[in-house]
């Protein structure tokens, strides 16, 4: 798993990812590119949620 500084730096809220992986969701995720996409976000968002926890301590 790579470290948290080998992540790229965030640009999207948390706020942001949880409102396009809802989308995507609702929208279905029967492709494989639906299902890449959504992999993709959820990394992203659990790098979000990774460095709200270290900037909150």
């Amino acid at each position: 798993m790579p470290t948290p500084s080998a992540h790229p730096l965030r640009v999207r809220t948390l706020a942001d990812l949880n409102a396009e992986i809802r989308a995507l969701v609702e929208g279905g995720l029967g492709s494989l590119e639906g299902r890449q996409e959504y992999e993709r976000l959820l990394v992203e968002w659990g790098y979000a949620v990774q460095d709200g926890v270290v900037e909150a301590a």
